[in-house]
């Protein structure tokens, strides 16, 4: 083994492997958590009120999105630990099997729940098509991983799965971001909310772009290093 694939691999195991992923399933549990806690209040049978009205009429989208988003988001985070991507491809490629069904439920779910569900008060007509456009851009991002997995394309599939969980997690980083907007602004004002809405799918996309990017400077200063030319 050359000095070069050395460095290359010492680096590589030097790596920090937890902090992103565990980053991850924290902002993840913002979703899960308040998931959770609509489930519970379907099941216990809750009283009727202008907020979930809709969730006791027509159960089953909620349902479907929460365990989609739920399996999405926490299972996905591991996907991010390096060493389970390199060395568990078994792993890797089973939890991949799980992932691809959740993110197609949570987002066809979530599509049904925004074109069909009555809209509370804040919810205007631009969060709708906003949860329209990004749904239907996380269903896309996902069958062009799974098109780039198929044709072994696997740099392909992991950046596009990676834009797929970024808007899977946005209802996180909405969270934050609603916390200023609701000091604000009035809960029934619907443009500050759509804007906000829209802000964290934006912020999560752009942390991906950056992810992806940084991965592919990485890609190729290692193939450098070993002496591989890429184009």
């Amino acid at each position: 083994m050359s000095i070069a694939t050395r460095t290359a691999r010492a680096r590589k195991t030097r790596s920090p492997q937890w902090p992103i992923p565990t980053g991850l399933i924290l902002l993840s549990m913002i979703p899960v958590l308040a998931g959770g806690a609509r489930m519970s209040e379907l099941a216990s049978g809750a009283v009727e009120t202008a907020q979930n009205a809709r969730f006791l009429d027509s159960p089953i989208p909620v349902i479907v999105h929460i365990v989609g988003v739920s399996i999405f988001s926490l299972l996905g985070a591991f996907q991010f630990v390096p060493s389970l991507r390199r060395h568990r491809t078994g792993w890797h490629r089973r939890a991949g099997r799980l992932l691809i069904p959740a993110g197609v439920a949570a987002a066809l779910s979530g599509m049904w729940m925004a074109a069909f569900y009555p809209h509370p008060a804040g919810d205007g007509e631009l969060l709708v098509v906003l949860r329209l456009i990004f749904g239907l851009a996380m269903l896309t991002s996902i069958g062009l991983a799974v098109r780039a997995i198929g044709r072994r394309n696997f740099v392909v599939h992991g950046d596009w799965m990676t834009r797929a969980y970024a808007i899977a997690l946005g209802a996180g980083t909405q969270a934050l971001v609603l916390i200023p907007e609701s000091i604000v602004f009035k809960p029934t004002d619907e443009l500050p909310r759509a804007l906000c809405m829209g802000a964290g799918w934006v912020i999560n996309l752009m942390v991906a772009e950056y992810v992806i990017h940084r991965r592919a400077q990485q890609s190729r200063q290692s193939n450098q290093s070993l002496g591989v030319v890429t184009p």
